[in-house]
């Protein structure tokens, strides 16, 4: 019993020499010049304007979103099809045939509901009457 747990700790000792002894010997071989230009952020070639704390639209997220949900979709879909033979072979093609028509019901049903609340439009309908911060600012440039 106590050489299935030796072996265990070997591979963890071993994984752990591995990644800290090229770091130790990096430390001590490797010069350290830091500069100026060294120590900047580089972004492609252009110096940084700004902070990296921005706001990004939500859309971004929406979108990542969603296309995560039906991406996860197809991992449960593509299996099921691959051994779906097996199960007519079993009788139980129609149950299996049924459970995966409710999980794509379900799916389809949530895709028409993003598409009916316009989530999946890039660009966003214009709001006629704006409300929010700047209320004052956009009726005073209208006029």
């Amino acid at each position: 019993m106590y050489r299935d747990f030796g072996t265990i700790f070997v591979f963890i000792l071993l994984g752990i020499l591995l990644v800290y002894i090229p770091l130790l010997i990096q430390k001590l071989v490797a010069p350290s010049n830091p500069t100026k230009d060294k120590l900047s952020t580089y972004e492609c070639g252009e110096d940084a304007e700004g902070s990296a704390w921005i706001r990004f639209n939500i859309r971004y997220y929406i979108i990542a979103l969603i296309f995560l949900i039906f991406d996860v979709e197809v991992v449960f879909l593509f299996p099921w099809a691959v051994i779906f033979q097996d199960f007519i072979k079993e009788g139980n093609g129609m149950l299996v045939f049924v459970e995966m028509a409710i999980f794509l019901f379900i799916l389809i049903v949530g895709l028409a509901y993003v598409w009916q609340k316009t989530d999946l439009d890039w660009v966003k309908r214009k709001i006629a009457f704006p409300s929010g911060r700047y209320d004052n600012q956009l009726i005073e440039d209208s006029k």
